[in-house]
This record gives structure tokens, sequence and C-alpha cells, in this order.
């Protein structure tokens, strides 16, 4: 079972997006680190998020110190909608000041195994590390309708025990190649906060909350930092079957 450090409940998807961009002020403005590494979460609903980011802390976000990274990427050409770094790059990286050099992306043109190892070795060696496994200072997870995270889907659960840093893993309908971060990493995380809104999210998040026996087929229910803090930001839609 998840860890739930904290759940908090807004009544819209625009205040959900507000309550997180603070969080990433006050986390980025108050750490000591001379960098801070956060890695991004994929999907539709993080766009709204970036908006809010782009237009409203372009200035007081100290994005110098910030260095982005993905949790996991589509085997797209980064010029593909599907590509999660083209999302994030049109919705915020293109309206904000901030080094190429602070962008970590997944190359998703590459071949899937070798960039996998390649992404793997570009996290090892730059971030810091807890133990044996490196540390995002904070990482922006969602939920699919199917209660996947990152590209963690319900017939792969044993990639929360995988020893990699970052594996292929397929679309279980689809069939496409995805690059994800393992779940042992994931839960390394010093901050994990799960993004979440709309009605079609309300089962899933229901199950995790009430440790339901379905919620146990679910990715995102092993999500649990083992030395960090977790919290899920929810809209009353997402939360409405609690």
């Amino acid at each position: 079972m998840t860890s739930i450090t904290e759940v908090k409940i807004y009544s819209t998807s625009q205040e959900v997006f507000k309550a997180i961009a603070e969080e990433i002020l006050h986390l980025t403005q108050n750490s000591r680190q001379l960098l801070f590494h956060v890695a991004l979460s994929g999907g539709s609903t993080p766009k709204g998020l970036f908006k809010t980011l782009s237009k409203e802390y372009s200035e007081s976000i100290p994005w110098n110190r910030i260095h982005f990274w993905w949790g996991d990427e589509r085997c797209v050409l980064p010029n593909n909608e599907e590509s999660n770094y083209k999302m994030t790059v049109d919705n915020l990286l293109s309206k904000i000041s901030i080094s190429n050099e602070n962008i970590h992306r997944i190359k998703g043109e590459n071949i899937p195994e070798e960039e996998a190892i390649r992404y793997s070795t570009e996290i090892n060696t730059q971030l810091n590390h807890r133990g044996d496994n490196p540390v995002f200072d904070l990482l922006i997870l969602g939920i699919g309708d199917d209660g996947h995270t990152a590209s963690i889907f319900p017939d792969k659960l044993e990639l929360f025990e995988n020893e990699k840093i970052c594996t292929v893993t397929k679309h279980p309908i689809t069939g496409q190649n995805r690059i994800t971060v393992t779940g042992h990493v994931l839960n390394n995380a010093t901050r994990i906060l799960f993004l979440v809104t709309g009605e079609n999210k309300a089962m899933r998040i229901s199950e995790i909350m009430n440790d339901s026996e379905e919620a146990k087929s679910l990715p995102a229910y092993y999500i649990s930092p083992k030395n960090g803090k977790l919290i899920w930001f929810l809209d009353e839609a997402a939360a409405s079957k609690i």
C-alpha cells in the first residue's frame, strides 16, 4: 500500500495546478542545494500545470537551478504529438528562461534498449544518491485510467523490483514501446506529488485510498517513497468516490 502522507483536495483542476506550482516555488526557493532535479510526468493532465507555471511563475521560480528529467517517454520523435518532451516544450520550456543544459530528455527516437541504458547512465552520473540509487528531489506523477503511472502498466508490476534505473516497456493495448524509470528509483525520490484530475480517475483513486483488493493490481498503489514524502493533489471530481 502506498504510504499516503497527505491528500489535498481542491474544487477545480485549475486550483490543483496552482497548488502544485506553489509547492514547486516553495521547494526550489527554500532548497539549500545548488541544483534541484525534477522528474516530470507525461500524458495530458500536466499540460494545465505547465501552462500555469509558464504564465504565472516564469519570473519567480529559479529555473537556472532546476534540472528537468522525465519519468517516462513514448518511443517517438521529439516533434511527434505523442512525445512527452514536446508537450513540455510547447507548454513550459519554450516560455521560460532555462538553459538547454538543464533539460535532460529521453530520446524516444533512439533504439529503445540503447536509450534506456544511455538515460540510466545520465541519471546515475548527475543525480545525488541515497543508498545505491539516484535521488530525484521532486517527482511529479500522474495516474492512468488503468492505474498505471510513469510507463509501469498493470501487467508489469515486476518493474517495482527491477534493479535497472530505466527499462523498455510496452503499452499493453497499443504495443507502443515506452522507456520508463523503474519503481525502486521512483520510490527513492525525496518528494512525490501525484497530480490527478477528472472523474475518469475517481474509481482508481477510491480503490487506492481505501486500500481495496482491486488496488493491488494498480501500479500507482505501489508508489511509496522510502525516505521521502508523498502528497496526492486531487480535484473534487477525482476524489468523488473516496
